[in-house]
């Protein structure tokens, strides 16, 4: 019988200018797992973290970024894991980075970029990240639809 697990997160940067999102996508590098594809922060879940606690860990990890804000998305995604037979569901969360600040990607990726919704949705791979984003955009501005706040 095939398990559900929750064990990765997902992590969408976002830095505001001029009342605009922009979203920082990283490149993964050659050598990992799903080569050359953009995405935002993901990661593992340790054990006796919550996942709220990795995605910070994975934000500082992965970009040297600090949150100034981080909220949960309104949404689960989901990933069929064939070599463990496992359904995993990922939380979706959002940060607020300081529009100034400086990214020290880890050897994990490659490249960055921010970019703006529309590019975002074309760079990225899954459907789920691209239904995410476009969340974040529609909730974000929204007076009469809120994220929830962590930190």
């Amino acid at each position: 019988m095939t398990n559900v697990v929750s064990k990765y997160i997902e992590l969408h940067i976002i830095r505001i200018k001029n009342n605009r999102i922009k979203f920082l996508l990283l490149k993964r590098a050659p050598n990992e797992k799903y080569p050359n594809i953009w995405q935002m922060v993901t990661g593992h879940i340790r054990e006796n973290e919550k996942a709220y606690e990795a995605a910070l860990r994975e934000l500082k990890e992965e970009t040297g970024l600090d949150a100034e804000e981080l909220y949960s998305v309104p949404v689960i995604n989901s990933v069929y894991l064939s070599e463990s037979d496992e359904v995993c569901l990922i939380p979706v969360f959002v940060c607020r980075v300081n529009e100034n600040s400086d990214v020290k990607i880890s050897k994990e990726h490659n490249e960055f970029k921010w970019v703006d919704a529309k590019e975002a949705i074309k760079l990225l791979n899954w459907e789920g990240q691209k239904k995410s984003v476009e969340l974040i955009c529609e909730y974000w501005f929204n007076e009469r639809k809120k994220l929830i706040r962590i930190v």
